[in-house]
């Protein structure tokens, strides 16, 4: 691994080639916080992907994509004197110090749960009017309902055992059969929203990311559904030529291999 000298050389090297990018070429010139920010949520997803992936030099090009992006927002930020480098760098080092007292302090802490709780409670004090203030509006649903959850819960509004959140599970699921056979549309996605919720609520009790589960639940279907077209192209046929039941042998056998 490289030391802090030579790991410290590499950040402004990376800070000298932005600054000659911005001044030099046409493409980094044009660009704006406004024009960078699809792009940032971009390489956000791919760094996801690799890490999923366990692709461990994807993730090392990922990040490097993505710092890529900080330094280009700092350097936007410096041109008209807002903030630079060392401000966005300062200022999280002064969050973290704050937000750790029980290693800058003199604050004790049993386990990371508490440390969670302190870190909301810390937030309040430094003036959020509410917990989910950093929740951000444009999160996906799913990922937003995690992080409620998790806010929420750092403050102590929470379940105590899982079995409670399994049984919430149920009762939501039997509401949601009941307004399936009423028939009422808008009913049944308020339901079919509170059974998501409460699945989200559940994996986080049983400590999986709901994220994550249910993204590598797409991949592997994506596989199988590849080995699939895969054998009806071997057959000569279209799958919709082929009958559920000769489908269903060739999934039992993408799920051996």
């Amino acid at each position: 691994m490289n030391s802090r000298e030579q790991q410290l050389q590499a950040f402004d090297r990376l800070l000298t080639i932005m600054d000659e990018l911005r001044e030099q070429c046409p493409w980094d010139k044009k660009q704006t916080m406004e024009s960078l920010r699809h792009l940032t949520i971009e390489e956000t997803y791919e760094l996801g992907d690799a890490i999923l992936e366990n692709d461990l030099s994807e993730v090392k090009k990922e990040l490097g994509d993505l710092l890529l992006h900080i330094v280009f927002y700092a350097r936007i930020g410096s041109e008209t004197n807002d903030f630079d480098i060392a401000d966005v760098a300062n200022d999280i080092c002064e969050k973290l110090i704050a937000r750790h007292p029980h290693i800058y302090g003199d604050v004790t802490v049993a386990d990371e749960e508490e440390v969670k709780q302190n870190w909301e409670n810390l937030k309040l004090k430094e003036g959020k009017k509410s917990v989910l203030e950093g929740v951000p509006n444009s999160l996906p649903a799913l990922v937003k309902a995690n992080r409620i959850q998790d806010k929420v819960a750092g403050v102590g509004f929470d379940w105590e055992e899982p079995q409670q959140v399994f049984e919430k599970l149920k009762e939501e699921l039997e509401e949601l059969q009941h307004e399936v056979k009423e028939g009422n549309k808008q009913h049944i996605e308020s339901e079919f929203g509170d059974v998501l919720f409460s699945m989200i609520n559940y994996a986080r009790f049983l400590k999986v990311d709901p994220e994550n589960a249910l993204e590598r639940t797409n991949k592997k279907f994506i596989k199988r559904f590849q080995y699939l077209e895969g054998k009806a192209k071997e057959l000569g046929k279209s799958l919709k030529e082929m009958t559920l039941a000769e489908m269903d042998v060739y999934w039992e056998e993408a799920k051996k291999s």
